[in-house]
């Protein structure tokens, strides 16, 4: 049955969906074809949900697309997924600067290979300006790393005389992460069974709504997209509060 957007409360759409895009390998493993087979029906996938985030009015999308773990996979699917991903910009990138969509990205860009780097480099530049929905690909991302860093970068403020220790709270630890200038997730989908967190966006992630679906990314689309935004609008976010609170800040 098609979902239907028209049942979906327009005005508690979640700002920031973030995306674990999971079981591109299994996926393709039930259609008896090679890994890589998935990861290319994969990048249909995100082009729809892209489309679909435009339509119902998500301003930042994020999509967890190679983790620092992912590089002790095996060499030959490595290589095919940053191919896999240098082809994806250079043909998707006219349509989202037309459809004013903005890429960015997390984690250590510098250190994939020399082809792919450029590409997102070139991708970013030539979008930058754009404000409709902001895509952002985790790359060689590690959460972990992340928090790390910020750390020892606050540590070198206090160190300088640039930062006190009293005015380090959440407000500016946030700002030394790679997110600093994006709102926290109000919802995360991960797909394909697992219902775990894998290293991505941790402490943004502290009051997010968590989806898991047994749905393999490669057949994650619209309706699925649309179907996880109506269960979402079925929870209260409670923040630390009693249902009562929420009711009566209403």
């Amino acid at each position: 049955m098609k979902a239907d957007i028209s049942l979906l409360d327009l005005q508690n759409i979640p700002r920031h969906v973030a995306f674990i895009m999971d079981g591109n390998g299994r996926w393709a493993k039930n259609q008896g074809q090679h890994r890589l087979f998935g990861h290319a029906a994969g990048v249909e996938s995100v082009k729809e949900v892209i489309k679909t985030a435009r339509e119902l009015g998500v301003s930042f999308l994020t999509m967890y697309a190679f983790s620092t773990e992912n590089w002790s996979r095996p060499s030959e699917e490595v290589e095919g997924l940053m191919n896999l991903l240098v082809d994806a910009i250079a043909n998707e990138v006219d349509e989202m600067h037309a459809n004013g969509v903005r890429l960015h990205t997390i984690g250590d860009i510098q250190g994939l290979p020399g082809n792919c780097y450029q590409s997102l480099l070139s991708a970013m530049e030539r979008t930058k300006d754009n404000t409709s929905l902001t895509l952002i690909l985790a790359l060689n991302y590690s959460a972990r790393q992340e928090i790390l860093k910020a750390a020892v970068v606050a540590h070198q403020l206090i160190e300088d005389g640039k930062l006190s220790a009293a005015e380090l709270d959440e407000q500016t630890f946030s700002g030394l992460l790679h997110t600093k200038d994006i709102p926290d997730p109000e919802l995360l989908i991960r797909t394909s069974g697992e219902c775990r967190i894998s290293n991505f966006l941790l402490w943004q992630l502290s009051y997010t709504e968590l989806l898991f679906t047994d749905t393999h990314w490669p057949d994650f689309r619209r309706d699925a997209f649309i179907d996880a935004i109506a269960a979402f609008q079925k929870r209260e976010r409670r923040f630390g509060m009693v249902s009562e609170q929420i009711q009566t800040n209403k």
